[in-house]
């Protein structure tokens, strides 16, 4: 009567060892610690060495330093020692490389060989720093409108129409006519290819012309866009920059929060932020030779600017070069880009893919184009943060390199291949233009550093929450329900560990509401126990054999757990799908204990009352 499958004996046996496994990392503090990445081409042989022998010079000696990942880490042995070991590793090293501070896991190497990890902790758990950012949407607005102003110069190029004047103002875009019929033709050409203008015409006096401005659904937009974009654009930063378990979300219409868990150095993170990278697309003018000229005397034409190719003569001096102002494409106009080798020469290469726009603009430059030169501009935007008279001072380092200059051998749009790069560079210039440029500049609208003690205080009172609330039922059960209080127990234990290990096993962030989430599912897990334990009462009140009773109070009071339980998954799911941040954080932990807690109460408990019971056929008594 009382029996239970030898399969799901198997199976709580494994679910127990994975438990045990998946939940051991949590008990390896993590080690406060410099992470030296390299900004382009390969880390410096020797550099852990020197690395080391500039720490002990300073005094500073730190627990290991290693090339890990692909990055330098540098452990140290307190967060003292780690903001002093960053203060002096940076000018050190210059600009080539980003020493940024991180915490680097100490977990065994045969537990990470199994994919084993601790839960990431949340900002108020580790500390780290909080930044509060405002998205200029006007420069969105703006950047939008210029980019209409040379699609509608295009089309009117297209249509044969001749002495027009496109220019992009506050208010929009104004063009100017010579003729009525110009005007006429024109607005019926807006019409067939810009439905999202609105073009009026210029006020009396002003002659014939048109004032063109987005739709109000446009340019809303426009503007939501241009959140939605930095958003991702951030994330793919910082996920790449190694900052463990970023928070990046929207606040209100034009606000972003970015919680970066661990930092504690606002100027680092703030580079970290800031930084971008892009590419441009510009025609070549001229040979090299005329480059050259224009380096030596100062002279440059009109219409070009003079760069410099990122190769060097074999003498170490720059080539020069000389490329059009007009950019043909640039990153922003992005759909895609992936990071790959190319099949002929096996050099690296990043496969870029435009969008329709920027499609266009480069077939209609590679059609007029065939034989002459292209050349890859290599952007990249480095905020840089000192310190003057005890003042934070921010400015921006625009770095531009050519990264190759090639001649067009044949007509394409959309998709195409960039070459140049070595394999660092080429990952994570992928890896930042998937989401294009920033669609708008952000100003640091708050910040606050949570200071590491504080967290740590938070972690102490939270696991002190956790275990006072699990000791006292413990022992209210044992009182209360004896034999079966201990089974209730050892379930309990379990749920306890499954709700860690998985937790662990994908990457949970742990924050405080998280620590409450733990506790209530704990309550929850007892609510189910007990609904067992009291419905075997029942039964045996009734006049059922100890078996019959213990094979019942299971049966019966599944179904009412079942009821009990869904609705509160429903409001937990209803959380983590629609919530943020710590509301998020509590509906995930809410979920994961309630799956687990009825798995425990109504599988794991059960099969451990057969084991007791189950071979005494002529039982007559059940502790309970």
């Amino acid at each position: 009567m009382l029996e239970f499958p030898k399969w799901k004996y198997a199976l709580i046996a494994v679910v127990l060892l994975a438990s045990v496994i998946y939940s051991l990392p949590n008990i390896y503090p993590q080690q406060p610690a410099v992470q030296i990445s390299v900004n382009r081409g390969e880390l410096e042989t020797g550099l852990t060495g020197r690395v080391e022998a500039l720490l002990k010079s300073n005094g500073i000696t730190p627990v290991g330093v290693a090339i890990e990942n692909g990055d330098v880490m540098v452990r140290l042995a307190n967060p003292e020692d780690q903001i002093k070991a960053a203060d002096i590793i940076r000018p050190e090293l210059g600009a080539r490389y980003t020493a940024a501070l991180n915490l680097a896991s100490t977990v065994p190497a045969w537990l990470s060989g199994l994919g084993a990890k601790p839960m990431t902790l949340g900002l108020d758990l580790q500390g780290g720093v909080h930044f509060l950012m405002q998205v200029d949407q006007q420069a969105a607005l703006d950047k939008r409108t210029n980019a209409y102003a040379e699609e509608i110069r295009a089309a009117l190029r297209e249509a044969k129409i001749s002495g027009y004047d496109v220019t992009s103002t506050s208010q929009g875009i104004r063009v100017t006519f010579a003729s009525e019929t110009d005007r006429n033709k024109t607005l019926s050409l807006l019409g067939k290819n810009f439905p999202v203008l609105a073009a009026v015409d210029l006020p009396e006096g002003q002659g014939i012309g048109l004032n063109i401005a987005m739709l109000p659904t446009e340019a809303k937009l426009v503007a939501d866009g241009a959140v939605d974009q930095n958003i991702n654009t951030l994330r793919n930063r910082i996920d790449s920059l190694g900052v463990s378990e970023p928070v990046i979300q929207r606040q209100g219409s034009n606000r972003i929060i970015v919680q970066l868990p661990g930092v504690q150095d606002t100027a680092e993170a703030k580079d970290i932020i800031g930084a971008t990278a892009t590419l441009e697309y510009r025609a070549m003018i001229g040979d090299m030779a005329a480059a050259a000229e224009a380096q030596r005397s100062g002279i440059v034409p009109a219409e070009a600017r003079l760069y410099f190719m990122r190769e060097t003569n074999p003498d170490g001096s720059r080539i020069p070069i000389l490329l059009s102002r007009r950019v043909i494409v640039s990153g922003d106009q992005l759909v895609d880009a992936t990071p790959g080798t190319n099949p002929e020469n096996g050099q690296p290469m990043v496969s870029i893919k435009l969008d329709t726009a920027g499609g266009k603009r480069m077939f209609n430059h590679t059609l007029d184009n065939v034989g002459k030169n292209m050349a890859v501009v290599y952007v990249e935007r480095i905020p840089e943060t000192r310190k003057v008279d005890g003042v934070e001072v921010r400015s921006i380092k625009i770095n531009e390199d050519v990264i190759s200059s090639a001649t067009i051998q044949g007509v394409f749009g959309k998709d195409f291949q960039t070459t140049g790069l070595d394999p660092q560079e080429a990952d994570r210039l992928s890896k930042q233009l998937k989401s294009g440029a920033l669609a708008a500049p952000m100003d640091f609208a708050q910040e606050r550093v949570i200071g590491p003690s504080l967290g740590a205080e938070n972690v102490e009172r939270g696991v002190k929450a956790v275990m006072f609330s699990f000791v006292f039922v413990l022992i209210f059960f044992v009182i209360y329900y004896k034999m079966f209080g201990i089974i209730t127990n050892l379930a309990l234990v379990l749920n306890l560990l499954l709700v860690v290990a998985v937790m662990s096993m994908f990457g949970a962030t742990l924050t405080l509401p998280g620590f409450a989430g733990i506790a209530l599912t704990v309550g929850m897990s007892v609510d189910a126990n007990v609904l067992i334990n009291e419905r075997i009462r029942e039964e045996l009140r009734l006049g059922n054999t100890p078996l019959a009773s213990i094979a019942a109070g299971y049966d019966k009071a599944s179904g009412t757990i079942a009821d009990a339980n869904l609705t509160a998954l429903l409001g937990g799911i209803a959380m983590a799908a629609f919530g943020a941040g710590p509301i998020r954080g509590f509906g995930i932990t809410l979920i994961i204990g309630i799956l687990t807690s009825m798995f425990t109460a109504v599988t794991v408990s059960r099969a451990i009352a057969t084991l007791i019971y189950g071979r005494r056929r002529k039982l007559k008594t059940v502790s309970v």
